[in-house]
């Protein structure tokens, strides 16, 4: 009876732990919030004055909100790589017969579990190679 308690104590605690990981990365800080911590660091690390904090709270807030443009840029051109992608399948979808549609699935679906980690090994015999340049 004991075991299972502490077991049951320990699945606990690490379902805690994880779950709070999660949360974690999921809260984005504002890029003002960012800046304000990054500045409060080095403040305390290197001993910063008023001023030299100051500065430095601006110099954080300026990269800040530039890291924050870029990071918005990238999932804007994910979001329109991702339509574009789906467009094109299914206009080779509507081109292909029932039967094809569903080999080529089987084939994309396998280039796909190979991507991921954890699944097969890469092989290159595995898909017919493409001929490139002049050989």
């Amino acid at each position: 009876m004991k075991k299972w308690m502490i077991a049951a104590a320990l699945l606990v605690l690490v379902n805690l732990g994880a779950f709070a990981q999660q949360n974690r990365a999921q809260e984005k800080p504002d890029p003002e919030t960012r800046a304000k911590q990054m500045t409060d660091r080095m403040a305390e690390q290197l001993q910063l004055t008023e001023e030299q904090k100051a500065k430095i709270l601006d110099i954080n807030r300026e990269f800040a909100k530039k890291q924050e443009a870029e990071r918005e840029a990238r999932k804007a051109e994910m979001e329109t790589r991702k339509k574009e992608g789906e467009d094109h399948q299914n206009k080779i979808s509507s081109v292909l017969t029932e039967e094809q549609r569903q080999k080529w699935q089987e084939i994309r679906d396998h280039r796909m579990d190979r991507r991921r980690p954890g699944g097969e090994v890469h092989r290159r015999g595995d898909f017919p190679m493409r001929k490139r340049g002049g050989n």
